[in-house]
């Protein structure tokens, strides 16, 4: 191998870490032609887990590698949100059974096909840009804090490590991200249970998301079930510039009326939480 090809590879192996990854495309446009990848490949110093992505020898394939591999590496604007994003922050015991290894990504960009096809335990779901008017931002390792907090989001840490971390949906975000995805009511008992356990949502960052949320559903139930575990946050919540649409909203058939948000909720709430 010639000086040059031999610094590319370090140069290479000095970007990847245990769990990150690299895309065919990200390769071709950091310099690596598909031949000079080929050679790594059959020279054992890259492994390809499925076609058209690569990662250093030795790398551990894992749920969270792969996200980040995404967002900081590939700089696709794709954060975890809804379910998951909940289950990062301790929630996991209010859901469904076999929901919890479901890595539930939102964005205006749908993840590359090589995604699904990783030999992982878990699975990703894209669910699209989600019910927020908020413009997407230019996801990069160098994300500033301030940034996402603008649109509910936030580093998370994964461990020790500084690099570590992964773009998520604050507790705020992912609550009515959740709430615009129900259309059952197993799907409205486990919000229900979840929000039952938002006692330190923050009123300002709820405000500003409620008036950016297209989804008339999401809000009406994200209120009402706020209400119904009379959390203290809500009362500094202001509702000016909300829009919750007109008329009454039926979720379930059969279901009680909220008097306030005017959206039916399942008789039998209340018999389903711990």
């Amino acid at each position: 191998m010639s000086d040059q090809n031999h610094g590319k590879l370090n140069q290479l192996l000095a970007e990847l870490d245990d769990t990150r990854l690299v895309s065919s495309s990200w390769l071709r446009a950091h310099g690596y032609s598909n031949s000079l990848v080929a050679r790594y490949v059959g020279s054992g110093w890259l492994v390809s887990p499925a076609r058209g992505v690569y990662m250093r020898r030795g790398a551990r394939l894992q749920w969270d590698g792969v996200v980040r591999s995404l967002q900081v590496g590939e700089e696709i604007a794709l954060h975890v949100g809804g379910r998951f994003a909940l289950t990062l922050q301790g929630h996991e015991h209010y859901l469904r059974l076999g929901d919890a290894g479901v890595v539930t990504l939102h964005g205006p960009q749908r993840p590359p096909g090589w995604v699904d096809k990783l030999p992982l335990k878990e699975r990703f779901a894209f669910l699209g840009k989600g019910p927020f008017d908020l413009p997407p931002l230019a996801f990069s390792a160098r994300l500033a804090e301030s940034a996402l907090a603008q649109q509910g989001l936030a580093w998370h840490r994964m461990g020790p490590d500084a690099d570590a971390r992964l773009v998520c949906a604050t507790p705020e975000r992912a609550m009515l991200e959740l709430c615009d995805g129900v259309s059952d009511a197993p799907q409205i008992h486990e919000a229900d249970a979840l929000m039952q356990a938002m006692t330190t949502l923050r009123p300002q960052r709820v405000e500003w998301l409620l008036r950016h949320c297209r989804s008339i559903k999401a809000k009406r139930l994200f209120l009402a079930l706020a209400d119904r575990h009379r959390h203290a946050w809500l009362s500094h919540v202001s509702l000016e510039g909300v829009d919750l649409g007109r008329g009454k909203r039926a979720l379930v058939p059969g279901g009680r009326l909220h008097p306030t948000y005017q959206i039916t909720l399942p008789a039998d709430l209340d018999e389903h939480l711990a």
